[in-house]
C-alpha cells in the first residue's frame, strides 16, 4: 500500500484496496451479477453495474469488518433504490454475523433526482439500518475524505454513527451550497466563495464543533489508522441490551450539544465567528495550519463547542 496516497482522488474500489488487509475483501453482489437500478434505463441515463456502491465483508487491522465504498464518480455517489438497498442489506447482515464493526466509505452528493422518493426511501431504509446496527451492539464508523463530500442524507447517515473521520478537504452537511444558494439566494450562501465553503462544511470546521470525532491527513494509511483507532476505541460489539443503553445515552448527549449549539452560536453569521466563539483568538491563522498543529490548537477548545 502506498502510505500517502490520497485518499480524495482514490476511486472507491481503491479506496477499499488500499484501507484493507491485502486480499481480504470479500464482495457481495458484485458487478458481475449486474445488479442495476430498475429507474436509470428507462430514463435513458447511464447504469452501473454495481449501482455506485461495492459492499462486503473483510479485514481491517486484522479485525473482521463488514464494509461499504460510495463511488463519487458514478452520479456523485447518489443512493438510489438498489445502491440504498445494497447499505441497508449489508446493515441488516451485520446483525447475523457480527462482525467487530461496519466501516462507511461516505461519498455522495445524496439522493438520486431520477429516483425520487424510491432514493428517499432507501436512505431513511439506511438510516434505520445503522441505528439498528449500533442497537445491536455493533459499532458503525463513516470515514469522509472524497472530493464529492458527504451530503443530503448520506450526511445525516454520517451522523448516525457512532463515529466520524474526515480530511481537511472532506466536506460534510445537510444541504450542499448550490441547494442553499438556489433556495435562499446568493446573499445567503454564494457556492462561488470556496473559501466559505470549506469554513462552513470542511473537515476542520466539523472536528471543532463536534460533528467528527478525528481529523486526519489526505492519506490512506492517515484513514486506515484512524479507523482502526475508532474501533478500538469503541471496544468489541456489545450485548444488545447493553447497546441500547449505551445509544440512548449517547443520543441524549448529541441532542443536548445541539441544543446548547443553537443557543449558543444561532446568531452569528460566520463561521469565524463561531471559533472565536470557542476561543480561538486567530482563526484564519489556524485555518492555514497543518492537521498535527490543528489539532493541537483546538485541543483546549474544542470541549466548549460541545
Amino acid at each position: 500500500m502506498n502510505d500517502h496516497a490520497s485518499y480524495q482522488e482514490a476511486n472507491a474500489r481503491e479506496r477499499l484496496r488500499q484501507l484493507l488487509d491485502e486480499g481480504s475483501f470479500e464482495e457481495f453482489i458484485g458487478p458481475a451479477q449486474r445488479v442495476v437500478s430498475p429507474h436509470l434505463g428507462q430514463l435513458n441515463a447511464p447504469v452501473a453495474f454495481d449501482d455506485g456502491v461495492a459492499v462486503g465483508r473483510a479485514r481491517l487491522g486484522g479485525m473482521p469488518v463488514f464494509v461499504a465504498a460510495q463511488e463519487g464518480g458514478f452520479m456523485g455517489g447518489a443512493v438510489g433504490e438498489v445502491h440504498g438497498a445494497k447499505l441497508t442489506g449489508l446493515l441488516r447482515r451485520a446483525l447475523d454475523e457480527r462482525p467487530r464493526a461496519v466501516v462507511l466509505l461516505i461519498e455522495s452528493g445524496g439522493v438520486r433526482l431520477h429516483e425520487a422518493n424510491a432514493g428517499l426511501i432507501a436512505v431513511a431504509e439506511v438510516m434505520r439500518a445503522v441505528l439498528d446496527a449500533r442497537a445491536a451492539g455493533i459499532p458503525v464508523i463513516a470515514l469522509v475524505g472524497g472530493a464529492n463530500g458527504a451530503f443530503g442524507g448520506m450526511g445525516i447517515v454520517a451522523r448516525c454513527a457512532n463515529a466520524v473521520v474526515m480530511s481537511e478537504e472532506a466536506r460534510l452537511s445537510m444541504s450542499g451550497p448550490e441547494v442553499i444558494e438556489t433556495a435562499n439566494g446568493v446573499e445567503e450562501f454564494d457556492s462561488r466563495d470556496r473559501a466559505l465553503v470549506w469554513r462552513t462544511t470542511g473537515g476542520k470546521h466539523r472536528y471543532l464543533t463536534g460533528d467528527c470525532q478525528a481529523i486526519v491527513p489526505d492519506a490512506m494509511d492517515a484513514f486506515r489508522q484512524a479507523a482502526i483507532g475508532a474501533i478500538g476505541k469503541l471496544g468489541a460489539p456489545a450485548a444488545p441490551a447493553a447497546a441500547v443503553e449505551l445509544t440512548l445515552e449517547g443520543l441524549e448527549q448529541e441532542q443536548a450539544m445541539l441544543t446548547e449549539r443553537v443557543a449558543r452560536f444561532g446568531a452569528l453569521q460566520d463561521p469565524a465567528d463561531i471559533w472565536r466563539a470557542l476561543g480561538m483568538p486567530d482563526p484564519e491563522r489556524i485555518a492555514m495550519l497543518e492537521i498535527a498543529p490543528f489539532i493541537d490548537a483546538a485541543a483546549s477548545r474544542r470541549a466548549g463547542g460541545q
